[in-house]
C-alpha cells in the first residue's frame, strides 16, 4: 500500500507539469492574443497596444511567461486574470462552490443510480429487468451530454416546468432567507446533476453488473448458496463487496469530471462553474485562468486516481498482496 502512494506521489509532479506544459502550447498556439479581450473591438493606435501588452507582460517571450507563471503557482500565486481583471484565486474561489455543489448531487446519483442499475440487472438476468437496465445504461452512456442536456431542458423546464431552465439562483434571491436560498440551488442544480450523474452512472452499472456476474460463479458465493442463501442474500451480502472493486475504481475516475464541472453540462444550463469558467477562459484567450483551472483538474484526477487505488485495494485484499490470492 505505501509503495503504491508513494509511486502515485512521485509520478504525479510530472504528470502536472506535462499536462500544463501541452495546455500552454495549445493555447499560444491559437490565432489571436489576450490583448484583444483587454482592448476590445475598437481600433486603437500601436503604442496604446504595446503599452497594454508590457502591461501584462505580454510582450514577454512565451516560454519565459510560462517559467514565470510556474514561479509564482509554487508560491501560491497563479496570476491575474486578463478577462476579469480579478487575481486567478478570487476567480476559482467564486467558480468552485457552485461546482462542489453540483458536484455533490451528481456523485450521489453516479452512486445510487449505478449500482441499482447493476444490481437490478444481475437480479433479473436475462429477464425483462436486466434487458431494461442494460439498454436504459446503453442509452444514458452513448448520448451525448449536451444533448441530454438540452432534451432535458425541453422536456423538465418548458413541456413541463418543473424546474429552472439555467442559472445557479433566481434573481434577486440574494435577500432571501438561508432555508429559501439553498432550496432554490437545490431546484436548479437538479437538471444540470441529472444530466452529469446519469451519464457515468450508466458505465458503472455496466461494469458493476458484470462484477457481481462474475462473483457469483466463485467459491465463496456458491458455499453461501449451499448454506442456504437465497439469491439475492447471495449477491447483495457476498458478491457485491467483490464487485465494489470497479465502482470505486470507477468512481474515483469519475469524481474529477464531477467536481471540475463538465463542460458541455455546464455551458448548457449556464451554471457558473469551473467548467463554464475554463470555457470563457478559453475563448478569451485568458491563460493564467486556463492554467490554473488545468492545475486544478489535473490535481483533481491525480487525486482520484489515488483514492480509487487505495479503496480498490482496502476493499480487495489480493490487490494488497500484488494479485496473489494465496495470501503469502
Amino acid at each position: 500500500m505505501a509503495r503504491l502512494i508513494a509511486g502515485r506521489l512521485l509520478a504525479a509532479p510530472v504528470l502536472l507539469l506535462a499536462v500544463l506544459t501541452l495546455v500552454f502550447v495549445l493555447v499560444e498556439a491559437a490565432p489571436g492574443s489576450p490583448a484583444d479581450t483587454i482592448l476590445g473591438d475598437r481600433p486603437v493606435p500601436g503604442e496604446v497596444r504595446a503599452s497594454v501588452e508590457a502591461a501584462w507582460g505580454l510582450d514577454r517571450p512565451p516560454a519565459e511567461r510560462y517559467v514565470r507563471w510556474l514561479g509564482s503557482a509554487l508560491r501560491g500565486d497563479l496570476g491575474w486574470s486578463v478577462s476579469r481583471g480579478r487575481p486567478v484565486t478570487e476567480v476559482l474561489a467564486r467558480a468552485l462552490p457552485p461546482t462542489l455543489a453540483l458536484s455533490a448531487l451528481a456523485l450521489a446519483l453516479h452512486l445510487i443510480a449505478g449500482l441499482a442499475l447493476a444490481v437490478g440487472g444481475a437480479l433479473g438476468r436475462g429477464r425483462w429487468p436486466d434487458r431494461l437496465a442494460s439498454a436504459l445504461g446503453l442509452a444514458l452512456y452513448a448520448t451525448p451530454p449536451f444533448w441530454l442536456g438540452l432534451v432535458a431542458i425541453l422536456a423538465f423546464a418548458y413541456a413541463v416546468p418543473l424546474f429552472p431552465p439555467a442559472g445557479s439562483r433566481t434573481i434577486g434571491s440574494e435577500g432571501w432567507p438561508l432555508p429559501a436560498r439553498l432550496f432554490d440551488l437545490a431546484r436548479h442544480a437538479v437538471l444540470p446533476a441529472l444530466v452529469l450523474g446519469l451519464g457515468s452512472a450508466a458505465s458503472l452499472a455496466r461494469h458493476v453488473r458484470s462484477g457481481l456476474l462474475d462473483a457469483a460463479s466463485e467459491g465463496f458465493v456458491r458455499a453461501a448458496r449451499a448454506r442456504g442463501a437465497g439469491t439475492r442474500r447471495a449477491l447483495l451480502a457476498h458478491a457485491l463487496r467483490a464487485a465494489l472493486v470497479p465502482a470505486i475504481q470507477l468512481t474515483g475516475i469519475a469524481l474529477p469530471v464531477l467536481v471540475s464541472g463538465s463542460l458541455a453540462v455546464e455551458v448548457v444550463f449556464g451554471w457558473p462553474g469551473m467548467g463554464r469558467l475554463a470555457w470563457d477562459a478559453a475563448t478569451a484567450e485568458d491563460v493564467p485562468v486556463v492554467l490554473a483551472a488545468t492545475l486544478l483538474a489535473s490535481l483533481l484526477v491525480v487525486g482520484g486516481s489515488l483514492i480509487s487505488d487505495v479503496g480498490a485495494a482496502l476493499a480487495d485484499p489480493r490487490i494488497r498482496l500484488g494479485g496473489r490470492g494465496d495470501g503469502r
